[in-house]
């Protein structure tokens, strides 16, 4: 797939989309994740009453992390889906969740009935979606939490992006680009629907939540793949940007994890849900993540940006080049949901169990991924050589 000259967010995810790859869950490989998970319920105090909690999605990447966490502390769940995606993670669970079936285009009725404490908003990818929703839930559940992205602060002109930070609620008439008009109408597709939740439940009754780059065990969109792969193989590694730059993630079991904490803190307001919990560059990065593995690696850093462009190498998540519209991507401020409760894993166990989770899956769908010719996977000793050849060996 053809790298683009503006990396960015909603590109990786429709690149990770397009590939169409399905993801079997095989039970043995996130057996170690599933056995954290319950243990958790322990942790729950007497004095979080039990919740009913209405996911609207919930069986793709985010969805069953929570609903899992949610059994575990003891409180129901209800699902609201198309009955079209399966849960490839934790499906054995599902056993004990309410699966509401409509379509939130144009099918709202199975919501019509019940009553929850809260709502977590994971499919809202459309405005009036969320509308729609939140209108017809606020008589009917107590909080609605809407998962929304870093992606309402595009473009990242300036560092220290806080969640006071001016959202982008128009896409520019003048635009031409099409990858930048494609982040900017992701921006302000997250930014409205934030606006339609608050509009309906007020502000003391909704959580805005906005992921960076979740990372973990059932990502669709393979977009952080190439890091476990790689340094497993171990050998010679191609480092992209500057040492200096900064990278931000999160493991998606902390972002679940938390939602359902702060639904039963009743911890109302926006948060920005960013890993790590310290300031991190790439180069301390792929240092943290190679101790995962017990292999033999020397990473080269490809410095030039001029030269990563010429390579098509934009962006290997985590890392995102830092052009002129992404400067602040990974330069948001985390502070307000590490005070909240936010809790961030150590990088090695979330690349352990994603590296786990990946070599579980069938060969077919590995083999779409790592034996792409167009990924940095396989051009990378290609791209080294170049490298080499241009006195920077």
């Amino acid at each position: 797939m053809k790298m683009r000259k503006h990396p960015n967010r909603r590109e990786a995810i429709q690149k990770g989309i397009k590939v169409g790859m399905v993801l079997p869950f095989i039970g043995s490989a996130l057996g170690s994740c599933n056995q954290k998970t319950q243990t958790d319920s322990s942790k729950l105090s007497e004095a979080n009453r039990k919740m009913k909690i209405l996911i609207l999605g919930g069986t793709s990447f985010l969805g069953p992390h929570q609903v899992a966490y949610a059994l575990s502390r003891g409180h129901s769940v209800s699902t609201f889906t198309r009955g079209k995606t399966k849960p490839t993670i934790y499906s054995e669970l599902f056993d004990q969740v309410e699966q509401l079936i409509g379509d939130r285009e144009n099918d709202l009725k199975s919501l019509e009935k019940g009553n929850w404490d809260l709502v977590i908003d994971n499919s809202g990818r459309n405005v009036e979606w969320t509308k729609k929703s939140a209108q017809l839930l606020k008589d009917k559940a107590e909080l609605y939490l809407y998962t929304s992205s870093t992606g309402v602060y595009f473009p990242y002109l300036n560092g220290d992006i806080g969640e006071d930070t001016d959202l982008v609620l128009k896409t520019p008439d003048t635009l031409e680009d099409e990858i930048l008009k494609m982040e900017y109408d992701y921006g302000v597709m997250k930014s409205n629907s934030e606006l339609e939740t608050i509009k309906a439940f007020g502000k003391d009754r909704s959580i805005i939540v906005r992921p960076t780059y979740m990372l973990g065990p059932a990502d669709k969109t393979d977009r952080f793949i190439h890091w476990p792969v790689r340094l497993a193989k171990g050998g010679e590694i191609l480092v992209p940007g500057k040492a200096s730059d900064p990278v931000q993630y999160i493991d998606v079991r902390d972002v679940a994890e938390w939602m359902i904490r702060l639904g039963e803190e009743k911890m109302t307001g926006t948060y920005n849900a960013v890993g790590p919990k310290t300031a991190e560059t790439v180069s301390e990065f792929v240092e943290k993540a190679k101790s995962a593995f017990d292999v033999e690696s020397t990473f080269v850093q490809v410095d030039d940006y001029d030269f990563l462009k010429e390579n098509e190498v934009y962006y290997i998540v985590p890392w995102i080049m830092p052009d002129k519209y992404n400067y602040g991507s990974a330069r948001v401020d985390n502070k307000k949901a590490l005070n909240s409760g936010l809790t961030i894993r150590d990088l090695k166990e979330s690349i352990i169990d994603i590296s786990e989770w990946w070599n579980a899956q069938d060969q077919e769908r590995r083999d779409k991924f790592e034996q792409n010719p167009k990924s940095v996977l396989q051009r990378e000793a290609e791209i080294l050589k170049k490298w080499n050849e241009r006195g920077n060996g």
